[in-house]
């Protein structure tokens, strides 16, 4: 290989070398990009990794970055933080948050595929840098394109949260909102990228955006003192995320950075667009599309393109796979907020929710270290809380007012001490 790392197919194992493509031109299977290990593992250990700024630019030989590249944007590294109060709700003894929802620049996992991807951008000359999103991945496209000196262009379905569409029209990107859902909007997009010369993170460059989303899998190693979980528990939208963090704990025991381990993935998805858990409750891998209808819009892909290696990850690794109803998405959101400080959006509620009913099945064991994967912040999705929280009626400023207050809507004076 010219560099460490190239394009291979995933099921006729030809190599494409490093081109904006996503798909084998020989058997139309998706690309996926390969790395030399032995290589990699005689240049760099994980003792250089742990001297190195805490971003995800210190794994930089596990990812497909040119030569020459700029890591200035510091993303990534963010907090696995203990869950012990909602680990005693949900009878864990060892339950973890890798918290994505404070990711730079843009609070969301996307930002970490952007980066990735952007790299390669300009590596192949694209001017414009454009993507099809539920919200997420149009903001961090909008921002680092700002920051990166692209002109951007963003597709989304006409019906997104009013919050995602501002967090990507103040960077100063072009969005174009589409009358559909997010899977007619990516097949606009294909059509698009086959005509301009255009960078689409998630179809003509997406085997090297699928690649950002191996950081989680690292950082969760790294930050467990370069251990593996038992369990992790992962949103699915397209799918990407559970099997490149999959991937990156395969590529860190191929390194022997840390100890051989089965870590078992468990899949969440809203009820309302969840393929790839019906699949796997199926006991299937093929994946039978569905029309989205949830409030978690985010993951709302009825057709995700890696829906099948999702469920073989899972399947393979002895995990499984939940969904959660619109409600119990909220309440899942709430939780998070009560329990730990959290304030996650619907994907978050989501895996809180499943990850809620896995523990409950017995299916995870209190006893075994589990991390939930908390993609994006709440701040994004209020409109899913909108009418849960009614306002209180202001009350004049006298102590009266309040001592009334206390006793009525509060708590009795006596709880709370009682007068001194």
């Amino acid at each position: 290989m010219s560099q460490h790392f190239e394009l291979r197919c995933r099921e006729c194992h030809t190599n494409w070398k490093n081109q904006p493509i996503s798909f084998c031109q020989s058997c139309y299977a998706p690309l996926e990009v390969t790395y030399d290990l032995g290589r990699i593992g005689k240049e760099v250990s994980r003792h250089e990794i742990a001297r190195r700024p805490p971003n995800l630019w210190r794994y930089k030989e596990l990812l497909p970055l040119p030569e020459e590249y700029d890591a200035s944007l510091p993303v990534g590294f963010t907090p696995l933080v203990t869950a012990s109060n909602l680990g005693e709700l949900f009878q864990s003894k060892s339950l973890y948050l890798k918290n994505d929802s404070a990711c730079f620049p843009t609070l969301s996992f996307k930002d970490r595929v952007v980066a990735v991807a952007l790299t390669q951008a300009r590596n192949f000359g694209f001017d414009i840098v454009s993507c099809s999103s539920t919200g997420n991945l149009a903001n961090a496209v909008a921002a680092q394109a700002a920051r990166g000196g692209f002109k951007a262009c963003v597709f989304i379905p006409a019906d997104l949260e009013s919050a995602k569409i501002l967090g990507t029209e103040v960077y100063g990107a072009k969005i174009v909102r589409i009358a559909a859902n997010y899977d007619q909007v990516n097949r606009l997009c294909s059509q698009i990228a086959d005509k301009h010369r255009w960078g689409f993170v998630n179809v003509n460059l997406r085997p090297y955006y699928a690649e950002g989303s191996k950081t989680v899998g690292y950082e969760i190693a790294e930050q467990l003192g370069w251990r593996l979980p038992d369990n992790v528990v992962v949103p699915m939208a397209g799918g990407s995320l559970i099997t490149k963090i999959h991937k990156a704990f395969k590529e860190l025991i191929k390194l022997g950075w840390v100890a051989p381990k089965n870590v078992r993935f468990f899949g969440a998805q809203a009820t309302g667009c969840s393929p790839i858990s019906t699949a796997v409750k199926a006991g299937r891998t093929e994946i039978e599309p569905q029309k989205p209808s949830t409030i978690a819009r985010s993951l709302a892909i009825g057709n995700p393109a890696d829906g099948f290696y999702a469920a073989k990850t899972i399947a393979a690794s002895g995990g499984w796979a939940e969904d959660t109803s619109d409600p119990e998405i909220v309440e899942g959101i709430t939780l998070l907020a009560e329990s730990e400080g959290i304030f996650t959006e619907t994907a978050g509620g989501v895996t809180v929710a499943a990850a809620r009913k896995l523990f409950a099945q017995g299916r995870i064991s209190p006893q075994e270290t589990t991390v939930l994967c908390i993609t994006g912040n709440g701040l994004k999705t209020t409109d899913a809380l909108a009418g849960k929280f009614e306002a209180s009626e202001p009350i004049p400023p006298k102590l009266s007012a309040f001592e009334e207050y206390l006793e009525r809507d509060l708590v009795p004076a006596q709880a709370v001490g009682g007068a001194r």
